[in-house]
């Protein structure tokens, strides 16, 4: 969809929320003529002051820690996904008139890409990135943005007709979409999340179920079959439904037969796209994330061998169950991203076996009696680090695990990990806590420790 951009100008237009998103919110609004301010919950001394001065350089209006006076004299507003859309500020605008949307709606508005749009609890950073690299490699002009990082908007503005734009898509971005509409949607799973903003599992999906809201038969929804929760979505979808599973054999969709990756199309034949063991990213929760990939390629009309190349070579994302080698017959993995305890149980799921574990940090409060628990035998022995490591340790003495150590830093938790590590075991680093005890956040602490493993 791409509106007359004609029509922004000299719009009054509130942007809320001065992140990544905000920000390139902001800079398209300008470009395109409107009048806009800004408002953010800082105060204006915890705002990056070049960012502040650039923006009332151009005649942004900056409102830090308060509201605008006035809420009836705004056109729009453009909402970041952190912010929920029930504030008082933001309802009484809206009762004024102004109109409610967000960074991802005004992106597709202003734009002329294609969008593949990819949702769900778990999995949407991994699928993104991996639909990414084999759009990439197809030679299509490819923007990876959303969720993950990239403002949608800060590459929709200057997609042509021809761009595809593949964007991870949040419930929070999700819920303030009116016109958006994907060449191709996918819904990966649903379980419980962020109900202190939807409130009910039913306003969750019903975020979530967004993503297909004006998909027509012309389009796709790529959905989650052997999770029944997510798949109950599809009920009023116009999109094409094409389902994926890991446990059952399907007449249309992509699924594992006889060990491989395929996609049986609308007409019933049999696409073969690659072994399941010729993935490079582990866990059954990874191999969801590459069926729904494929499918999601595969309808947007990319060959097969490019898919199946696209699989074989992803070596996942950086820090989430990331490969940084092998040495002397034992595998590393750095899943730094691995900031709570449902996270790191995932990761050591994936392993199943022979696990070394480091873990450890700022725990937010968690207790980890049940994360012990949940070892079911995974993990041989664990190294402890971090201001609330002794929290792990002490619920690991309630629960009768003792295989565990406490190490100073992180070289010397991969130093004592290479020491106690045999021919087969993996060193996992899941730390099931936040990194701010000792490092800036989570990409610094897996950094860290993929050059502690580069040096061994």
């Amino acid at each position: 969809m791409s509106v007359n951009l004609e029509n922004m100008k000299y719009k009054k237009v509130l942007v809320v929320g001065l992140g990544k998103s905000g920000i390139a919110a902001s800079q398209a609004m300008l470009r395109l003529g409107a009048e806009v301010s800004i408002q953010d919950s800082k105060r204006v001394e915890s705002v990056d002051a070049q960012l502040t001065a650039f923006l009332r350089g151009k005649g942004v209006r900056c409102y830090f820690a308060q509201t605008p006076p006035d809420m009836g004299a705004f056109d729009m507003l453009i909402l970041s996904p952190g912010v929920s859309p029930e504030l008082p500020f933001i309802q009484e605008a809206q009762e004024k008139g102004a109109e409610i949307i967000g960074e991802l709606e005004i992106a597709y508005r202003i734009g002329s890409g294609n969008y593949v749009a990819i949702t769900g609890t778990n999995g949407k950073t991994t699928t993104t990135t991996l639909v990414g690299e084999i759009f990439k490699a197809s030679r299509r002009k490819t923007y990876v943005v959303g969720n993950i990082g990239v403002a949608v908007i800060s590459a929709s503005i200057d997609a042509s007709a021809e761009d595809w734009l593949v964007t991870e898509t949040s419930s929070f971005q999700l819920e303030t979409t009116r016109y958006f509409k994907p060449v191709v949607s996918a819904i990966l799973n649903l379980t419980p999340d962020h109900l202190n903003r939807h409130h009910t599992m039913k306003a969750y999906g019903e975020a979530k179920a967004k993503i297909f809201a004006n998909q027509r038969s012309d389009g796709y929804l790529v959905i989650n079959y052997d999770d029944k929760e997510c798949f109950r979505l599809a009920a009023g979808c116009q999109a094409k439904v094409v389902p994926f599973s890991r446990k059952s054999q399907l007449d249309f969709g992509a699924f594992v037969k006889e060990g491989r990756l395929v996609i049986r199309d609308e007409d019933g034949s049999l696409v073969d796209i690659c072994g399941a063991d010729e993935l490079k990213i582990i866990g059954s929760h990874n191999l969801e994330n590459a069926l729904a990939a494929a499918a999601i390629c595969y309808f947007a009309g990319i060959d097969p061998q490019t898919i199946a190349d696209g699989i074989r070579a992803f070596n996942g994302v950086e820090h989430r169950i990331e490969f940084c080698g092998q040495v002397d017959g034992v595998n590393y993995y750095n899943d730094s991203k691995g900031t709570n305890i449902d996270a790191a149980v995932t990761a050591l799921r994936a392993i199943e076996k022979n696990v070394i574990l480091i873990a450890g940090g700022d725990a937010k409060g968690q207790v980890f009696d049940d994360f012990i628990r949940q070892f079911d035998g995974s993990v041989k022995k664990m190294i402890l680090l971090g201001r609330d490591g002794h929290l792990i340790a002490e619920a690991a003495d309630r629960c009768g695990f003792t295989d565990y150590v406490t190490c100073r830093d992180m070289e010397a938790c991969v130093r004592k990990a290479y020491e106690l590590a045999e021919p087969g075991d993996t060193v996992l680093l899941s730390p099931a806590c936040a990194s701010w005890d000792m490092y800036t956040n989570f990409e610094q602490r897996g950094e860290h420790f993929k050059n502690c493993v580069s040096r061994l």
